[in-house]
C-alpha cells in the first residue's frame, strides 16, 4: 500500500495566538509551533495499515522552513519519507490554494490512500480532505474512527463516527480518508526512531519545483482574506447572585437582561 499523510505545523494549542497586524494572517513567529495533534492520529493510522499490509508511508506538508520540525516528528514515529513544499510565495495561501498545491504534489506520488485529519487546531476549517478528494478525483471517507483495508479487493471500509453511533462506509482505492481522534493512540517516537528520521528521504520543493503557477498562490491571490480583526477583550469577573430567598428571581432577571430567556 502506498499511503500519503498530510501534516501541518500549527501554533501550540495552549499559546496565546495573534494575527499579524499587516497581513492579518496567523503570527507564527510569536509562538511555539508544533505538529497538529490531529495529524498524529493520521500518521499512526498510516503506520498501522503499513504494518498490516506492507507498503510505504509518505508525509506531505506545506509551510515555512521551520515546518521541517513537524516532518521530523512524523518520520521519527515511523513514516518512510517526506515531501516539504516551502516557498515565500506561498505565505498567506488560503485553503483553496493550499489544497491545489498539495494535490499537485500528491498526484505525483500515486497513492492508494491519502489520510487527512478532521481539522487543524489553528484554522479549524475542516475542509482540506474534501478539497483534496475533489482535486484528485478520489472518493472520500470522512470521520473515520476505524479503518479496514482490503488490498486484494482494492477497498477501504470505515466506521464513520456519528452522533447516534457509527455507519459502515466503503470506497475503492485510491481514496481520501479523514480520521478522528478516537481512531487510535499515536505512538511516542523512540530514540532509535528519532535518530533514523535524520537519514530518511526528504524532498523539498519550491513553487517552481512543484509546477505551481506563482500567480495563483499567496496572500495577494487568495480567494478569501481577513478584512478586519480585533483582539478579544479581557475576561471580566462574573456576576454573583446571592440567594436571600429570591435567588431564582435574580437569576432569571440576569438571564433576561442578557437576552438568554
Amino acid at each position: 500500500m502506498n499511503i500519503v499523510v498530510t501534516v501541518k505545523q500549527v501554533p501550540d494549542t495552549w499559546a496565546e495566538k495573534k494575527l499579524d497586524p499587516v497581513t492579518r494572517t496567523t503570527d507564527r513567529k510569536s509562538v511555539d509551533n508544533v505538529i497538529n495533534e490531529m495529524d498524529e492520529y493520521g500518521v499512526e493510522e498510516a503506520l498501522k495499515i503499513k504494518e498490516a499490509h506492507g507498503g510505504e508511508v509518505t508525509v506531505v506538508t506545506m509551510g515555512p522552513e521551520k515546518a521541517i520540525e513537524t516532518i521530523r516528528k512524523a518520520l521519527s514515529m515511523g513514516a518512510d519519507k517526506a515531501v516539504h513544499i516551502t516557498d515565500e510565495q506561498l505565505v498567506g495561501s488560503d485553503a483553496l490554494q493550499t489544497s491545489a498545491a498539495l494535490a499537485k504534489v500528491i498526484s505525483t506520488l500515486s497513492p492508494d490512500i491519502v489520510i487527512t485529519a478532521a481539522e487543524a487546531s489553528d484554522a479549524r476549517g475542516g475542509v482540506l480532505g474534501a478539497l483534496l478528494a475533489e482535486r484528485l478525483g478520489f472518493p472520500q471517507l470522512t470521520q473515520a474512527r476505524k479503518v479496514t483495508v482490503d488490498p486484494g479487493a482494492g477497498t477501504v471500509r470505515i466506521e464513520r463516527q456519528a452522533d447516534n453511533g457509527y455507519a459502515l462506509v466503503e470506497a475503492s482505492t485510491p481514496v481520501v480518508v479523514g480520521v478522528v481522534e478516537k481512531i487510535n493512540q499515536p505512538r511516542y517516537p523512540s530514540f532509535k526512531g528519532i535518530m533514523a528520521a535524520k537519514k530518511k528521504p526528504l524532498t523539498t520543493l519550491s513553487v517552481a519545483d512543484a509546477g505551481l503557477d506563482a500567480s495563483t498562490v499567496g496572500l495577494a491571490n487568495a480567494a478569501s482574506t481577513v478584512v478586519d480583526a480585533q483582539p478579544a477583550p479581557p475576561r471580566q469577573s462574573g456576576t454573583i447572585v446571592k440567594d436571600e430567598g429570591d435567588g431564582g428571581t435574580k437569576a432569571a432577571e440576569f438571564l433576561v437582561a442578557q437576552k438568554l430567556i
